[in-house]
């Protein structure tokens, strides 16, 4: 275990950039990638469309690059950290007591999963219990070590929707997933979708809302660079790679209606083409075809 504070160089670069950042103690190791990073917080009693869509978008942000961090608390939190680990990715859990102490206990095998794989990171002295004073403090530092926050399922006075106010507060993203109107534990999603937080359907709604440094980052595929195969010509991003010509660079508008597909799936083709090295998006939403891979086929 260790102790950082904000100018170690080992300190995370986005903890740092908010106002008065914690010292921490971490279990295990930070990396640099680790700026490249999304939280996926939510119920501790989700459903089972909560836990699988926490396990889904987990596990396609983690198998390209993206390191997730949540709270290793019961329901939507462990169902992300294991999905993560199962991806091969990197995940972080942010504790709300000593980083000496599991919390919930029955994680124990988790966190020592995460230990190895990612960090487990407190901003509480070792020894401190698990108070329930404690978690607002941690929940802004969960938020702060993420480019944005993903609420998967949240009940109306979930600490979840504390974790993505403090998102909003230090200028991070704020995502929600949306789920059946008469789910009591949708309502607080469905409140930051009002509110304005990004509807969530898939990992490419929550990329494409990143900043473009942060986007090129985010890897294509699972597989290693140089190994990526061009999408199959019957697949939907096969046939929105032949609307694609390197040279002639056409308006998303344009793409959406020579597709004959929603605005939504359109960008989320294009976002994942771009992702994968075969598209490229130019100013005033133009894309073009990726010349040196497009003539590869």
């Amino acid at each position: 275990m260790i102790e950082l504070r904000s100018g170690d160089p080992r300190y995370p670069a986005l903890l740092s950039a908010i106002p008065s950042p914690p010292a921490l103690f971490v279990r295990g190791v930070l990396h640099a990638d680790d700026a490249l990073a999304i939280a996926i917080v939510g119920s501790r009693r989700p459903t089972p469309y909560g836990i699988a869509v926490a396990e889904q978008l987990a596990g396609d942000l983690a198998g390209r690059g993206v390191t997730i961090v949540s709270g290793l608390a019961r329901g939507v939190d462990t169902a992300a950290h294991r999905s993560a680990l199962a991806a091969g990715g990197r995940t972080l859990a942010v504790f709300g007591c000593g980083v000496d102490i599991v919390y919930p206990p029955e994680n124990g095998e988790l966190a020592r999963a995460i230990e190895t794989r990612g960090a487990l990171v407190s901003q509480f002295a070792p020894g401190m219990p698990a108070l329930p004073g404690n978690f607002p403090a941690r929940n802004r530092t969960l938020a702060g070590l993420a480019l944005g926050v993903v609420v998967v399922e949240a009940t109306e006075r979930s600490g979840a929707l504390i974790t993505a106010g403090f998102a909003g507060d230090l200028g991070r993203e704020t995502f929600a997933v949306p789920g059946r109107i008469t789910s009591p534990t949708s309502v607080g999603t469905h409140r930051l979708i009002q509110d304005g937080a990004k509807l969530v359907t898939c990992w490419q709604d929550i990329v494409s809302e990143l900043p473009e440094p942060w986007r090129r980052a985010v890897r294509g595929s699972s597989a290693p660079s140089g190994e990526q195969h061009q999408p199959e010509n019957g697949s939907d991003e096969g046939q929105m790679l032949r609307l694609l010509a390197p040279d002639e660079p056409q308006h998303i508008e344009q793409l959406i209606a020579r597709a004959g597909l929603g605005p939504a799936r359109a960008a989320a083709l294009l976002m994942t083409l771009e992702l994968g090295g075969w598209a490229r998006q130019l100013a005033g939403q133009r894309w073009v075809s990726v010349e040196s891979r497009a003539g590869r086929a």
